[in-house]
């Protein structure tokens, strides 16, 4: 019998797919970026900017993932608290 509450395993083309999505577009946005026709103080505020979104965007990424693995862990704790109430459950027996 499998379980259905498992979350799925990335496989690992999809992990190099993902990592090499992440550093095309960086390096690409950092090129436009270091081509672009503008003054330096430009150049630095949007490289800045650049930055500060990548490593949010992980931020936002690693607290949605400790997000969902604390749900998980509550909800496999639930769960097992049912099963154990309905394994001892007794419906033939009477009640004093």
């Amino acid at each position: 019998m499998t379980n259905t509450n498992a979350p799925a395993k990335n496989t690992p083309a999809f992990f190099a797919m993902a990592g090499i999505s992440f550093a095309v577009s960086l390096l690409g946005l950092l090129m436009a970026v270091l081509y672009l026709d503008a003054d330096p103080w430009a150049k630095a505020f949007l490289a800045l900017g650049t930055l500060f979104l990548t490593t949010s965007a992980f931020t936002l990424a690693k607290c949605v993932r400790d997000n969902q693995e604390n749900q998980s862990v509550v909800h496999r704790l639930d769960q097992a608290r049912v099963d154990r109430l309905l394994a001892e459950h007794d419906p033939f027996r009477s009640v004093s």
